[in-house]
């Protein structure tokens, strides 16, 4: 059995070449296209289309219920992508958000992907809806959102209008815009779109459930590509912006300039600088109540450090992150100023390369510091690599031991990875080591207490799901530039899952059926952690409905006591508990959807009951009202506590261009309350304006709804960058 996985893995079995859809793109003159969402031109009858989707949802592999047709042609600088998009039922189209990147589970849409260097393993995604939304990321062979890094946005732009026969699109990608082999006369491409209304996804190429469209190894060809030109690769995006700060009862006024400008080196190597960096335009954080005693990630939203992030994913799904960018310029959620960042990113041949060199200024009692990121990926065979990393981080003081947190990582990743496992099969393995240095107070903490290392195997496909992981992370395991949740462990989980898709119920899609399991000691095999997780049934319905429901049994070790709310501390003892989940949420293509989460039982030394709601309204196109409310009521040995956190988002986007964009959130742990509101307008792809509002209070009342609130600070911002292409 280990030698046929072996051999599946290191010598898979090779696809026909001749089986793969292909379609001819033709070279026309340049300004002949107008983006108008029409194709009208001649031009676009030079070619032949991509057509006979196929479904790959609900009935796989019948012929889709509605047309598609996909048209490519191209300039020297641009690639055109033409389609209709016909539908028996116009008046039944579903096009609610017009936010960039918004998720369209909600929406009729269009996606496609191309893979530019033809490598089977990166490149770039695109979607749009029958309402001019734009969403675009970049590949990145993890599995994160399909395996793609959404945060990414790049310059391209696209019209769309719907016709009596269904909808048309035209969109315009700069070839500014990709990095590519240009070398190459054909790239990867492949097409899905989405009928929501039928819950039907049909695609191009590779139409099996086992094979998504953000793995460029199931994409078909497009050929017939020469003369591409980047221009003199030379990009300068300047900004100017005011803001207006009240702090503490102290108000100043600051204007500012800085800028970004990139150059690309090869075609497929991008070289970028960051001046006085701003990040007015950036969200807050999702406000999240933690009743563990370990710290919680958010999310990376600053544009600079999101811009050719995917070489960064170090061994995906193993909780293990030696590079996590929010350490560059960021303190408990407050700003440090960033003096300049440079950038190196893109492939040479097999190898795909990431650099990142960034200084930050003193604030306050933090001293400004150095950064220093490497990450090299070597590709072989069809999907496998093997990776490095390296980061340092350094005081920018004389002192030697004036910054606990100097210190250089090193970490090795390697994954073999195949799509042909038994004939058309996913299987992936995943080893990793990390090692950093010792902080200057200890030198003389071993190799072992200062690294992390672990593998996973993992069988990831539609009928059949099970993984098996093991990792330890060492004692004093803490990266200065990336993130740990909790270290001093050794674990190891196995899962299961069974995902039958029963034809005797026609309401039912996919059924799930799972068991995992974690055991967990510290490095000295005593005893941290035993949990079983069963989902009895996880139900997606025909209708997009979903129904689910989990048993938690835990046995936990309590190795040292923590304060879980104010004055209540959960002292050292071993625990046993179980947990009910159950989990109902309608589907997000109507009107009116909501999802409901209720979860009870043993909570350490007592009781926990948490109920989560979220309704999210959308009354016509283009404006979204959602709310959240999560309630968690603990009772432990004689006290007790509540927590309450709500958020309420409005969203009013009259054009795909045009976004007001306001959030409201309040915890009653921390009493505060703050506001988000930001007003975006896209002048035109790359360029942009924004205008930006925060408000924080405290609540001096137990009830939020007594409004008795004090401001902690106030910021209003305006932004302006300007993209100027050469």
């Amino acid at each position: 059995m280990f030698l046929s996985i072996a051999w599946s893995i290191l010598f898979p079995q090779s696809n026909t070449d001749s089986e793969k859809r292909a379609i001819i793109t033709k070279q026309i003159s340049e300004n002949k296209i107008e983006i108008d969402g029409l194709l009208n031109e001649p031009e676009w009858k030079m070619v032949l289309p991509a057509k006979d989707f196929i479904q790959r949802d609900p009935i796989q592999g019948s012929p889709a219920t509605e047309k598609t047709e996909v048209y490519v042609i191209h300039d020297k600088e641009n690639l055109y992508i033409g389609a209709i998009l016909f539908d028996s039922n116009p008046d039944g189209i579903l096009a609610y958000q017009k936010r960039r990147d918004q998720s369209l589970r909600t929406d009729d849409r269009f996606m496609w992907i191309l893979d530019t260097f033809l490598d089977g393993r990166t490149g770039y995604f695109f979607e749009v809806n029958p309402a001019g939304l734009l969403g675009d990321g970049l590949i990145i062979g993890g599995d994160s959102y399909w395996g793609i890094n959404k945060d990414w946005n790049g310059i391209w732009d696209a019209r769309v209008v719907v016709i009596p026969e269904g909808w048309s699109v035209e969109v315009v990608i700069p070839f500014r815009t990709l990095n590519f082999d240009p070398n190459l006369d054909t790239w990867g491409i492949n097409f899905q779109r989405t009928v929501r209304r039928k819950n039907e996804d049909m695609k191009w190429e590779g139409f099996e459930r086992n094979k998504k469209i953000t793995q460029p190894i199931h994409a078909g060809y497009l050929k017939g590509l020469k003369n591409l030109t980047q221009g003199n690769g030379l990009e300068f995006k300047p900004y100017f912006s005011l803001k207006n700060q009240e702090m503490n009862m102290v108000k100043d006024n600051f204007n500012d300039i800085g800028f970004d400008v990139s150059i690309n080196i090869t075609s497929g190597l991008k070289a970028s600088l960051t001046y006085n960096t701003d990040f007015a335009e950036a969200e807050v954080d999702q406000r999240r109540v933690n009743l563990t005693r370990f710290p919680l990630r958010y999310a990376e939203k600053r544009g600079f450090f999101l811009e050719g992030a995917g070489v960064y994913s170090f061994s995906p799904r193993n909780d293990v992150t030696p590079f996590f960018s929010r350490r560059i310029g960021l303190s408990d959620g407050e700003q440090i100023p960033i003096n300049y960042g440079g950038r190196l990113s893109g492939q040479i041949g097999n190898y795909e390369i990431g650099v990142i060199q960034a200084q930050t200024n003193s604030k306050g009692d933090i001293a400004g510091e150095n950064f220093t990121v490497a990450r090299v990926k070597r590709a072989f065979f069809k999907q496998s690599y093997f990776g490095l990393v390296y980061t340092d981080r350094s005081s920018r003081t004389m002192e030697p031991d004036s910054n606990e947190l100097d210190q250089s990582l090193f970490g090795a990743d390697l994954e073999l990875k195949t799509s042909e496992f038994m004939g058309d099969k996913n299987l992936q393995f995943q080893t990793f080591f990390v090692h950093h240095t010792a902080p200057y107070s200890e030198p003389e903490l071993s190799i072992s207490d200062l690294s992390v290392r672990g593998f996973r195997i993992t069988y990831p496909n539609d009928i059949f799901r099970s993984h098996v992981s093991y990792r330890e992370f060492g004692n004093n395991y803490n990266p200065a530039v990336g993130f740990g949740r909790r270290n001093g462990f050794k674990r190891i989980q196995p899962s299961f899952s069974y995902h039958p898709r029963p034809e005797r119920y026609d309401f039912i899609r996919q059924v799930e059926f799972g068991i995992q399991y974690e055991f967990m000691t510290d490095l000295e095999n005593k005893m941290l952690k035993k949990q079983t997780t069963i989902t009895p049934f996880n139900i997606r319905f025909e209708s997009q409905d979903q129904l689910s429901a989990k048993i938690v049994s835990l046995i936990e070790y309590l190795d040292k006591p923590f304060t879980i709310y104010e004055d209540i501390t959960i002292p050292i003892e071993e625990y046993s508990s179980e947990e009910l989940q159950v989990k109902f949420e309608t589907s997000e293509k109507r009107m009116l959807s909501t999802e409901f989460e209720y979860q009870t039982g043993d909570f350490w030394n007592g009781q926990k009951q948490t109920i989560k709601t979220q309704i999210s309204v959308k009354p016509f196109s283009g404006f979204n009202i959602q709310t959240e409310y999560e309630k968690n009521s603990v009772k432990l040995s004689g006290k007790s506590f509540n927590t309450e956190l709500y958020n309420f988002e409005l969203g009013i986007y009259p054009t795909p261009r045009t976004a007001i964009f306001s959030n409201l959130q309040y915890d009653n742990v921390s009493d505060a309350l703050g506001l988000f509101a930001k007003l975006q307008h896209t002048i035109r792809p790359g360029s942009d304006f924004y205008l930006v509002y925060t408000h924080n209070w405290i609540s001096l009342s137990d009830q939020i709804f007594d409004f008795d609130l004090m401001t902690v600070s106030k910021v209003s911002s305006l932004k302006i960058n300007y993209s100027l292409r050469f």
